[in-house]
This record gives C-alpha cells, structure tokens and sequence, in this order.
C-alpha cells in the first residue's frame, strides 16, 4: 500500500491495480500497521483509497484458489482474524475519523470496507456488491453484522444472498455509504469534508465512534452507562475547556 501525510492528515492507497487492488494476506496487515502508526502519529483523519480504476476488488481469488484443500478450518479462522476482522476493529475503534475515498468499484471486502468508515465517498461509477455469495462464502470484513445496521435487514440478506451489484448512486441511497459524486469532483468532496472535521476536535470524533460503536447491540441501561464514562472524561477534555471558552467568548473554538 502507498502512504502519505500532509496536514496531518494520512491517506493510504490500495496500490495492486494489476489485480483491481484485491486484498491479500500482505495487504490486510499493511493497513493494519498504517492505521495503528496514524493513531500514534496524532493524525486528524484517515483516507482510504485505491490507484488506477478500482477501490478494492475484495479478496485474492488466486490466493484463495491456492487455499481450496490445503487450509484446514481453525486456519481460516485464525488467517480471517488476524487479517480483515483487525483491519475493521481499526477503522471502527481509530480515534480519528475514517473515510473512503471510493475511486471505483468496491465489491466483496471493498464493500465492507467502504462500510466500516466513517465516511464513505464514492464516484457515481463505481458498484458495491456483496459479491461472496458467487463464489461460495458469506460477507466477512464485518459485512454480516455493519450491512444490516446500515441498510436495514431485509436490504441487506437481498445483498448478500443474491450478490447483486448495484451503482454508487443506489448505495448512497440505501445508506450504505455517504455520498456518490461525479469523478471529477471527488478530490473536491472529500477536501470539504475533510475540511470540516478540522474545525471538530479530533478527541471528540473519536470519543463519538468508541460510544455508538462500542454500544451497538448494548441493553439501554449498559449503554447509558458506558456513554456517562465517555462523556465524563470528555468533560476533562481541553476540547471542552476551549469549546466552552470559545462560546462565552462569542468567538470561533480553536481545536488542537
């Protein structure tokens, strides 16, 4: 995977397009490292994108024909841990937000992947599809359990149990991702976005995605419980402080 870090902010590029950037063993602990490294680095925000003319075209199917008879189950356990089941614990729990940055197709683990963010920003030519199905597997990337919540129930097994692809256009309308836009203004729409996380305190995106992530199938009591700790240390914040300050002061805040 491509890197880089401009204004603290880090984007991270699927750089296989000789395979339409379909994610490996490598590539899947490659993200890993570089989501952890963003957290270390303090970054404001993460991009996720793809070189040349797809996002992410799901898992290797080369890979996984040399699979087919040679791995046991406990090893595909284990293998679909402590690869795209890490890299979607990272995006959900990073402390900063996430976007796709969808520059083409997207399918199989790429529609999960794009789902998983925070926000996901998609030219109007590219396709999402539960695409495991047709090749004998159900979605994993965390597709059983964010597609329901995203596009409700009935939406999500007619995905998942038929395979079909659909256009950025639709999924943006069903609310599997944020936006679809015209190619030539994606650059555009992801700046602007980008541009108004960083008038938000990074401390606070990030205590928002570890409460409604974390509370996601929690009783209402255990859930309460859990959003009162988050907002007692966010209290604590410099956040707060200059937020409040910033108010009684009838002024813009000024967020590290």
């Amino acid at each position: 995977m491509e890197t880089s870090v401009d204004d603290r902010v880090q984007t991270a590029a699927f750089d296989r397009p000789d395979t339409r950037n379909a994610i490996s063993v490598e590539t899947a602990h490659e993200l890993t490292a570089q989501l952890r490294e963003a957290a270390e680095r303090n970054v404001r925000a993460f991009v996720l994108t793809g070189r040349g003319e797809a996002f992410c075209a799901g898992g290797d199917i080369e890979a996984m024909a040399e699979r087919v008879g040679a791995e046991n189950p406990e090893d595909a356990y284990r293998r679909v841990e402590e690869t795209m089941n890490t890299v979607i614990r990272e995006i959900l729990f990073a402390p900063f937000p996430v976007i796709a940055k969808v520059n083409g197709d997207a399918v199989g683990a790429g529609t999960n992947l794009a789902a998983a963010c925070d926000f996901a920003i998609a030219a109007r030519n590219a396709r999402f599809g539960e695409v495991f199905v047709n090749v004998g597997l159900i979605p994993d990337s965390g597709g059983t359990y964010l597609l329901p919540q995203l596009v409700g129930l009935r939406t999500a097994r007619e995905l998942a149990m038929t395979g079909r692809v659909i256009t950025a256009t639709e999924a943006a309308e069903i609310d599997l991702i944020t936006e679809a836009v015209p190619p030539d203004q994606l650059d555009d729409c992801v700046d602007e976005l980008l541009a108004t996380l960083d008038d938000k305190p990074t401390s606070a995106l990030g205590a928002i995605k570890r409460g409604m992530h974390g509370n996601l199938g929690r009783h209402l009591e255990e859930a309460l419980e859990r959003e009162a700790l988050l907002q007692a240390l966010a209290y604590e914040s410099d956040a707060h402080r200059e937020g409040i300050q910033a108010f009684l002061e009838s002024r813009d805040p000024e967020f590290d």
